[in-house]
């Protein structure tokens, strides 16, 4: 059985790094060389999946796959493997996969998610067929090597923020497993006043005995404490109690990032300094949280083969050290041979918060930082517009990327760059309902796809969405919104789970070939065009239930998207396109449409055009524009033909 090593730079992990290094090289080496990165990341969108909630080759889930259920429902490795041509059929480029390191043994039927490392080093047996570390060890990467040989890339999702409930708290002479202390909390730097610890043992109760360091490793079971155990002490955890549920008045605005724990997860501190003359600081530099982190991130690298981190909780890590984390990670990966190495953050929050994180925007001197965010401004934004809500003014995408283009314009060589920054996405495993529940009519669902698909961003979809997944439901059939448990399916317990005759795993197969054909919708420029309902009086359309549309333009290639997000009106009118590479000699032709019109050509139409901006004319200039007709949530997707 593969052992976690007593430190980090153990030979077991030394080897590892060694091995992927030389086969990189083309040297002898018993592994496989290292797979090469994508070009260009535009060119895969992702599929994220949580391996406990997707497939299991045999066995079926543990529990109702429909019902809210905070325990682990047997997903795995293999189950992962057996659907991989099923991806690759839908179009995926990618898939994202939850933590695979090991959580706490008692804790491995609730933390079904992996959010909670126990060991650093170490792959959580529970996704493996027979439930033991060796063989799950051995599924991860027969799991890695089976995607790469389909083209597919593997996002691991990884933690730097916290790891799980490894000890308790002395809290007034009583051992207790969270607490909340606003003294301790709001106390920076730290204080020296944070309470003792009790390190938990293998079955999951505090040691009175067991305090400062953790046990020597000599003694210590794999499933004691936190790994690897000789570099870990109390001080590299933050042990200031429980993130309180008022957020906005916790983050720390100075470093960017909140302080307490998740709950019972322990937050690290990962911006740790130690000083010259500790003995720390000989060992691990001025840094030796982040130097860890590194390091065991590295060796899962090179010893499965991962091509991008998704890094969780980003948003409360310290900026810097999160972005000194992602050149790491580049640089490391460069070193076994792949050269495009991805790192994107979960930071949810706005433009401004986004940009301190991400590229040359962010707080360090030198090098880059993480290449991407989730894109969570555009995933509130479609939360509703789409739908036609009350708060869904169809203007808030179109202002979304105006503003986007201010707080990123250190990162842009040219207007099309910015996709490369954000990972676009309409719902995910975090959240309390998905954008699809019993209510949503599928063209609102099919809509909202297309514009997920279109608009710049690498899309990202939340597994089972393609099989019309819409949320858990209670004993009684009701639909549930709850916080996490209401979007964690079981899909492979689904009837008829994987079926490739679904009408919206057939779409989403289109909407991936179309961004396929075109490259102007994986790198294109993009221009929101003012629409016309007498084909004279063009503006923006800004109420809610209007139309949205936008070009994506590539050289002299224009793609153009329009939707009518009323669930009640149609559209028969005028859409604006660029004058200078169409002309009469070029049509458009209606490539898709998430209603199944009938493919058609339209033709240009050239004239004089009054444009219109907040109700005030601003002039009559010559336009060039197409007329459309749409139904109500219709989504029309337009290309030329020359």
């Amino acid at each position: 059985m593969q052992t976690s090593p007593d430190s980090v730079f153990d030979p077991i992990v030394i080897n590892a790094i060694n091995e992927a290094r030389s086969a990189a090289l083309g040297q002898t080496s018993s592994v496989r060389p290292p797979f090469p990165s994508p070009i260009d990341w535009r060119d895969h969108w992702i599929y994220f999946l949580m391996i406990d909630r997707f497939n299991h080759p045999i066995n079926p889930p543990v529990s109702a796959w429909n019902q809210p259920f905070g325990r682990h429902q047997g997903g795995s490795f293999k189950g992962i493997e057996q659907r991989l041509d099923y991806l690759q059929n839908l179009g995926v480029g990618a898939i994202w996969i939850t933590p695979v390191v090991k959580n706490p043994a008692p804790d491995w039927e609730y933390n079904y998610h992996g959010y909670a490392a126990q060991d650093l080093l170490a792959i959580d047996a529970r996704f493996g067929s027979d439930g033991t570390q060796d063989t799950a060890e051995r599924e991860l990467r027969e799991l890695v090597d089976a995607a790469h040989d389909r083209g597919i890339y593997v996002i691991l999702d990884i933690v730097l923020n916290h790891m799980a409930r490894v000890f308790d708290y002395w809290i007034n002479g009583n051992l207790v497993d969270s607490f909340q202390n606003e003294s301790i909390l709001r106390s920076e730097p730290l204080s020296g006043r944070e309470p003792e610890i009790a390190w938990l043992n293998g079955l999951g109760f505090p040691r009175v005995d067991w305090t400062g360091l953790p046990p020597d490793a000599s003694i210590i079971h794999p499933d004691d404490a936190v790994h690897p155990a000789l570099d870990f002490r109390k001080d590299f955890f933050r042990r200031r109690g429980e993130k309180t549920s008022d957020e906005p008045n916790w983050p720390n605005e100075q470093n960017g990032f909140a302080i307490g724990d998740f709950g019972t997860m322990r937050q690290l501190v990962v911006e740790y300094e130690a000083e010259p003359t500790d003995n720390l600081y000989k060992r691990w530099g001025a840094n030796p949280v982040l130097t860890l982190l590194v390091r065991a991130y590295s060796f899962l690298i090179a010893r499965y083969d991962f091509d991008a981190f998704r890094i969780d909780t980003a948003k409360y890590v310290d900026p810097t050290m999160l972005q000194f984390f992602g050149n790491a990670m580049r640089e490391f990966a460069l070193s076994v041979g792949k050269r495009n190495f991805f790192t994107f953050g979960e930071i949810w929050d706005d433009e401004a918060t986004l940009a301190r994180f991400v590229g040359r925007n962010g707080n360090v001197k030198e090098g880059f930082g993480i290449d991407a965010a989730k894109d969570f401004p555009l995933f509130q934004a479609m939360k509703t517009v789409p739908k036609a809500l009350e708060s869904g003014n169809v203007s808030l995408i179109p202002a979304l990327f105006d503003k986007r283009k201010q707080f990123e314009k250190e990162l842009l060589s040219s207007h099309g760059e910015a996709s490369r920054f954000f990972v676009t996405f309409l719902d995910n495993h975090d959240q309390s309902e998905r954008f699809r529940h019993p209510l949503t009519p599928d063209a609102q669902v099919t809509l909202a796809l297309g514009l997920l698909y279109t608009l710049q961003g690498i899309p990202c979809l939340y597994y089972g969405t393609e099989q019309d997944l819409s949320g858990t439901v209670d004993s009684r059939g009701n639909h549930v919104r709850a916080m996490f448990e209401g979007v964690r399916e079981a899909l492979w317990g689904k009837s008829g789970a994987f079926s490739t005759d679904n009408i919206t795993y057939q779409y989403i197969q289109k909407l991936s070939n179309l961004r396929k054909a075109f490259p102007a919708l994986r790198y294109g420029r993009q221009y929101f065009r003012p629409v016309s309902g007498n084909g004279i009086d063009f503006g923006m359309s800004t109420e809610v239930g209007g139309i949205l549309s936008f070009s994506r333009i590539l050289g002299d290639l224009e793609v153009l998207v329009v939707a009518n997000t009323s669930p009640t009106q149609t559209f028969n009118g005028s859409v604006l396109v660029d004058q200078v590479i169409n002309n009469t000699n070029t049509n458009m032709r209606i490539e898709l449409s998430n209603l199944g019109t009938a493919l058609s050509t339209i033709s240009f139409t050239n004239s004089n055009a009054n444009f219109w901006v907040n109700g005030v004319n601003s002039g009559s200039f010559p336009a060039t524009h197409v007329q459309v007709a749409l139904e109500p949530m219709e989504l029309q997707v337009l290309t030329q033909v020359i």
